[in-house]
């Protein structure tokens, strides 16, 4: 892995190749290692080690960009020199802003030496462990563990230079009937390897598997729904990209109000739902700059239902006279003390869900999805998980989400297979449109 000074030493060099007015360099250099298995047994195992240059030369407000992977003399020069040419046939950009100068970044390092150092060895109990407890239920795993160590670097020709190092890894595993007639899912992620809770994935994906068999077909409609942290990871991220101060004002967002102007600062949701950034919380790595290299901050996007910030590229900040903001991505949601049990006995009637799948937009002013239901959805009846139930298509927004929300459990870090993942708790949210049946398992 680039050190920070190692890292320094390319950029500078990157950057005395040319001599147009504004140059921009990111740089990229990671370790991933990863085992896949499946039909409970090892499939694949791997090591990759990547790097990334990405140069951005800008003259006349018409600007060239190229990548390389080889960072000798030979490949960056002719990287700059292809990027130069690309800047000499494109139009001008009526929007290009100058590179920022000089920045202060926090001193925050979310890297793990024991996450960067783990190899197949360190993984290998973990799946054993998977594959032996579906085994001793007649059930077959299938699932990827990974871990990966990133350093990322930004700088240009103002001064600027940014380096950060962070680590992540990530188990998850799918668990199914020997003629896949009923399937469970789990996973656990932490940017320190040690703390991956491989009990708790395997646990949790077998006893779905197990318990989801000869499900029950139920009609759709508009359901009370317990969502497992997980299934919030998945839709509730969507969000993010609606805070943009630009969509809002030009009509284009669910924050955009009737006759012109923004819903800033007006209350949308209940008074319980907070939702905010927070680069450096320890569970959930982010990274120390965005838009460009704007600061990272902490940043509380819904604050006891009142939408409290939009984001401000710098373009827009400048048109709309405000200071630029970073972006809302790896959101939190604060919740409750309560635990996904003590949520499930509140409810009469309704649907516990794992996770959801295949989401894809409906409607992007109003951040509709559509997508199922996948890998363990459940019958709550009286306070009690009483069957297995049929999978569904939805149609819902986060933002409706929001809104309906009844209760919260405790916040964790959960990510399915949508998206990034965020800090979410359990769910009991009302009137959630299952709009048909699903056959698929």
């Amino acid at each position: 892995m680039l050190t920070r000074e190692e890292a320094k030493k390319i950029t500078d060099r990157v950057l005395a190749l040319t001599t147009f007015p504004e140059c921009a360099v990111s740089l990229r250099n990671s370790e991933t290692a990863s085992i896949r298995y499946a039909v409970n047994s090892v499939t694949t195992s791997g090591f990759q080690v990547e790097q990334q240059l990405s140069i951005s030369v800008t003259k006349d407000k018409k600007t060239g960009s190229t990548s390389v992977t080889e960072f000798d003399d030979k490949s960056l020069r002719d990287a700059m020199k292809r990027a130069e040419q690309l800047s000499d046939v494109a139009p001008p950009n009526p929007e290009f802003i100058p590179g920022l100068g000089p920045q202060q970044y926090a001193n925050f390092d979310n890297f793990v030496d024991a996450t960067a150092a783990a190899r197949s060895a360190a993984m290998i109990p973990a799946i054993r462990a998977v594959i032996e407890g579906a085994r001793a239920k007649n059930l077959v795993a299938a699932g990827f563990f990974e871990r990966d160590a990133t350093v990322s670097v930004i700088a240009n020709k103002h001064g600027l230079f940014a380096f950060e190092r962070s680590t992540d890894s990530r188990l998850s595993t799918t668990v199914r009937t020997p003629e896949g007639s009923s399937s469970g899912w789990a996973s656990s992620q932490s940017p320190d390897i040690s703390k991956i809770d491989v009990a708790a994935v395997a646990a949790a994906a077998i006893g779905k598997c197990d318990r989801w068999r000869n499900p029950k077909r139920l009609e759709p409609g508009k359901y009370m729904v317990v969502l497992e942290p997980t299934a919030v990871s998945d839709l509730l991220p969507l969000i993010g990209s609606q805070f943009s101060a630009r969509s809002a004002e030009e009509g284009r967002s669910f924050l955009s109000k009737k006759g012109g102007g923004t819903l800033l600062s007006e209350k949308l949701f209940p008074d319980f739902v907070t939702l905010r950034t927070d680069p450096f919380d320890k569970r959930n790595r982010g990274m120390l700059w965005t838009n460009g290299g704007i600061p990272a901050a902490p940043v509380t996007w819904i604050e006891k239902g009142v939408v409290k910030n939009l984001v401000y590229d710098r373009y827009w900040a400048q048109q709309a006279g405000q200071k630029p903001t970073p972006a809302a991505n790896r959101l939190m949601l604060d919740g409750g003390t309560d635990s996904l049990d003590a949520l499930i006995a509140g409810v009469e009637r309704g649907l516990l869900v794992t996770r959801f799948f295949y989401l894809r937009v409906v409607n992007a002013q109003t951040v509709q999805y559509t997508g199922l239901t996948r890998d363990g959805l459940f019958l709550i009846e009286n306070g009690k998980i009483t069957a297995p139930a049929g999978n569904f298509r939805f149609n819902e927004s986060p933002v409706r989400l929001l809104q309906n929300i009844v209760k919260m459990g405790v916040p964790e870090r959960a990510q399915g297979g949508e998206g990034e993942g965020m800090i979410a708790p359990a769910l009991v949210v009302k009137d959630f449109p299952l709009t048909s049946v699903s056959d698929a398992i």
